[in-house]
């Protein structure tokens, strides 16, 4: 039965990438294999996805599962993205961002020269800010309102701006990554620990190798492609519409997470709060400040609405997408396609380095398949001990490459939420971004399996 379905999913990947290459809706590609996916294994008798409140019928439960996903979609990640999408539009409208360009660009201008090196920077500060903010797609977002238009202005492409700003998520460690506890509940230790003893001393030789991969892969492909894409978003002077202060808009999203970040513990007492509900804050922080500069009450009020616009452009290009997205990974899960990876691998009669080696291959292109780091690792996680046992090798040394290997595979993704959301506002394909990000994250899979395991 594994190997039936794993046959049947494979079918669906090869149809699902043929349509995406010939530029389909990938929202309809994805959603209808998912749908067909899930009917065919209804049909073959396999197990199907568990539902809180099933509609007492297994056909209607498939059409159940859609709306799972909406509203699970739109009351975490969905809402997220639209809260950060909204925080974009708003800013961009009110001059906010252009005054952080402004300022930034003088500074940095003494790089402009040095392109390439200016993006290769951006990702270990990215990578820092996402241990403390642990969310992929909404720091990409923020990267893309802060960070994005300093570097086309200073002469990097678009697409390589999205590329490394994408590759700040690329290994989803610290204690408050949801991989990391997941992993520490498997091999059952601290996440701080986890993180000192493990994660960081992976980390560092992986992030130099990104910077070093991105910063002649990036260089390669835009005197390749020698097109527009490769022309600043302003070649003329910025001219302001607000006063300086107003760039500490845009970045003061990452400000208060850093401050209330359980890294830092600032005060006594945990204060919690969530990037959506930072950026509610930082909208109406906005407004209070065209409030005060303009003392023209009904403007302001107005312009909460350009929030909102951005809030529903968000939904219509990215969580439909998304949930799309999630409806195939449950379409593959349904005929299990990671099973029989799982039991093909041990057939083979592997070692615990080798099946350690094809756990951590097996993670990451389920995760570049999925479109999800979390789901893939999820999927993987559990298996871990039970093999680990067979094999008398350590839990610690197979789970951590896959926890790496997740977050790699989801930004080499083109139906990730973080390649998705980054190229949708810098106007580019993310299938380019994919393409891109495939060089360095196949080098640094690689030099992550040396360092783990040989050396």
């Amino acid at each position: 039965m594994i190997l039936y379905g794993s046959v049947l999913a494979l079918i669906f990947i090869v149809i699902v990438a043929r349509l995406l290459i010939l530029k389909y809706n990938p929202q309809a590609v994805l959603l209808f294999s998912g749908l067909f996916m899930l009917i065919i294994a209804l049909l073959l008798g396999f197990k199907m996805p568990i539902l809180v409140k099933p509609t007492g019928s297994s056909f209607l439960n498939i059409f159940e599962y859609i709306k799972v996903a909406f509203s699970e979609t739109n009351a975490q990640v969905g809402l997220l993205i639209m809260a950060i999408g909204g925080f974009v539009a708003f800013i961009e409208k009110n001059g906010a961002s252009d005054a952080l360009v402004y300022l930034a660009l003088k500074p940095l201008s003494l790089m402009k020269k040095y392109p390439y090196i200016i993006a290769s920077l951006v990702i270990p500060i990215g990578q820092f800010l996402f241990i403390c903010i642990p969310s992929a797609a909404g720091l990409s977002l923020l990267l893309m309102a802060s960070v994005f238009p300093i570097m086309v202005n200073l002469g990097v492409s678009r697409l390589s701006a999205v590329s490394v700003i994408t590759a700040t998520t690329a290994f989803g460690v610290g204690p408050a990554s949801v991989i990391t506890a997941r992993s520490v509940k498997i091999i059952d230790t601290s996440s701080v620990s986890h993180f000192f003893d493990s994660q960081i001393p992976l980390m560092v030789p992986l992030t130099i190798t990104l910077m070093i991969c991105f910063f002649f892969v990036n260089r390669y492909f835009d005197k390749k492609e020698n097109s527009s894409a490769t022309v600043p978003i302003e070649e003329k002077e910025i001219v302001l519409k607000v006063p300086l202060y107003y760039a500490i808009l845009p970045i003061l999203p990452l400000i208060i997470l850093l401050v209330f970040s359980e890294m830092f513990s600032f005060f006594e007492t945990p204060i919690h709060i969530d990037t959506t509900t930072v950026m509610i804050i930082c909208v109406f922080i906005g407004l209070l400040m065209d409030l005060i500069r303009t003392r023209n009450l009904k403007m302001v009020f107005e312009s909460l609405q350009i929030f909102f616009n951005g809030m529903g452009d968000i939904f219509k290009s990215v969580v439909t997408l998304i949930i799309a997205a999630e409806m195939f990974s449950k379409g593959l899960i349904s005929l299990l396609f990671i099973d029989g990876l799982i039991t093909s691998s041990q057939s083979i009669g592997l070692g615990g380095v080798g099946i350690s080696i094809v756990m951590a291959v097996m993670i990451f292109f389920a995760s570049v398949l999925m479109g999800s780091g979390n789901a893939a690792f999820f999927a993987f996680g559990p298996l871990v001990p039970k093999i680990t046992n067979e094999l008398g090798v350590s839990t610690t040394s197979m789970i951590l490459p896959m926890e790496f290997s997740a977050s790699m595979g989801r930004t080499v993704s083109p139906i990730s939420g973080v390649l998705i959301a980054s190229s949708n506002i810098a106007k580019v394909s993310p299938f380019d971004i994919a393409k891109r990000n495939a060089i360095p994250f196949g080098i640094t899979f690689l030099v992550m399996i040396i360092i783990h395991f040989i050396l």
